[in-house]
């Protein structure tokens, strides 16, 4: 089983949007969660979504899912925390309806990450059957360095062997529940993605890559990229540009 655990539990703080969170923010009168979840609904490596949603926002949600024919959605539940909490409740939510022999596959996304595509999610499934993970990285286009506590560089990376971890990330289900409970018993609750969980506790990371364009949207800007992304493949696909 595979299973495409989607984070949609943040508030968009930086994205100073007063109305609604930042995945319910509108393009062409649909919401960034939704084009998101399109991706896994319409791949057929993928059997089932869960969602992790805003508190409150849960029912909305639902209409949504409903008004646009997802079907794979299976739960929606509530986000924690922080975004390891977020991940364990979707986690949680399916791994007892899993195949626990080791076989079934979480696949890692975040909601407002919707400029993705089939070939990237066929490549992570891929990837974590021959590698046991895998990280969905972007080459490091500028340089990369490290700083002290008072903003002096200590440390200049090589760019050529740098990479962005991005999303999707996806691990044997197993491997990443047991990581989670391993974390919760030693008191730690604040990593910033599984990639990070994982490698805390040893586990060897492989790596796909994706595009430079797989944004996630935090602030206005990014927004307005991903509008701009998004129209210009419509255009391409409609006037052959």
């Amino acid at each position: 089983m595979i299973t495409a655990i989607i984070l949609a539990g943040g508030t968009g703080v930086r994205m100073n949007s007063r109305t609604k969170p930042k995945q319910f923010l509108e393009l062409h009168g649909k919401p960034i969660i939704i084009y998101t979840l399109e991706h896994f609904e319409n791949h057929p490596l993928i059997d089932n979504i869960v969602v992790v949603c805003v508190s409150g926002w849960q029912i909305e949600l639902e209409n949504e899912i409903k008004k646009h024919y997802i079907t794979k959605v299976k739960k929606v539940v509530t986000g924690g925390e922080t975004v390891q909490m977020s991940t364990y409740n979707g986690l949680k939510a399916i791994f007892n309806e899993s195949n626990q022999s080791g076989e079934s596959i979480a696949i890692i996304h975040d909601g407002v990450r919707p400029l993705i595509d089939k070939k990237l999610i066929t490549d992570n499934i891929e990837m974590v059957k021959q590698r046991g993970s895998s990280i969905t990285v972007s080459y490091a286009i500028e340089t990369i360095s490290s700083v002290d506590d008072d903003g002096k560089i200590v440390k200049v990376e090589n760019r050529d062997k740098a990479r962005i971890a991005k999303a999707p990330q996806c691990f044997y289900m197993d491997k990443l529940m047991e990581a989670h409970h391993r974390a919760q018993s030693e008191g730690i609750n604040w990593m910033i993605d599984a990639a990070s969980l994982m490698n805390y506790y040893g586990h060897d990371l492989h790596t796909v890559v994706g595009s430079n364009y797989n944004v996630k949207i935090t602030t206005p800007a990014d927004y307005y990229i991903f509008r701009a992304l998004f129209e210009a493949e419509e255009n391409s696909q409609i006037f052959g540009l």
